[in-house]
């Protein structure tokens, strides 16, 4: 197993995974994923932000990072974090709890860059993504209602996001 960064040839897969994810979410809650934008995801393989864990030559796993998320964080995103964002399970390698072994690697490349927290979010109620992220190390932080959903990608809207963070020590 490695994690490094993704690059443009695996954009195909990176949009196959995120709409599986998408078609579970629209399965399960009411909240979901929207299509994202290839820009979007262009730009963050350009800025070394979209990550992928390989097994086996294969991509099991992929999410995104940012140091900056001023409009779903506020005043605390001042403190130096890492975000992050999107994390989506090639459906081959479900059970395998990677966000936990992102959460390894998510401490280590936060330090490497002068962070103090390791933060999330999620969208909607979903009970169990949030004891899920608990037990990962999480402590959730509750509802926060976003004053502005400008520039943020569909799904922001339809409910308040939940907050996660992990203080490094």
């Amino acid at each position: 197993m490695s994690i490094q960064n993704s690059n443009l040839t695996d954009i195909d897969e990176i949009f196959r995974l995120y709409k599986i994810a998408t078609d579970f979410q629209k399965s399960k809650f009411f909240v979901h994923w929207p299509e994202f934008k290839r820009e979007l995801i262009e730009t963050e393989i350009r800025e070394n932000r979209q990550w992928k864990m390989v097994i086996d030559g294969r991509i099991a796993c992929i999410w995104a990072t940012t140091f900056n998320d001023p409009q779903i964080w506020g005043e605390r995103d001042r403190d130096p974090a890492l975000y992050i964002h999107r994390i989506a399970t090639n459906p081959d390698f479900r059970g395998n709890n990677f966000v936990a072994r992102i959460v390894e690697w998510a401490e280590q490349y936060a330090r490497e860059n002068d962070r103090s927290y390791i933060r999330m979010d999620t969208i909607g109620e979903n009970r169990g993504l949030i004891e899920h992220y608990q037990k990962c190390g999480f402590e959730y932080l509750g509802y926060h209602k976003l004053d502005s959903i400008e520039g943020l990608p569909d799904h922001y809207a339809l409910a308040d996001a939940c907050l996660f963070e992990i203080k490094l020590l």
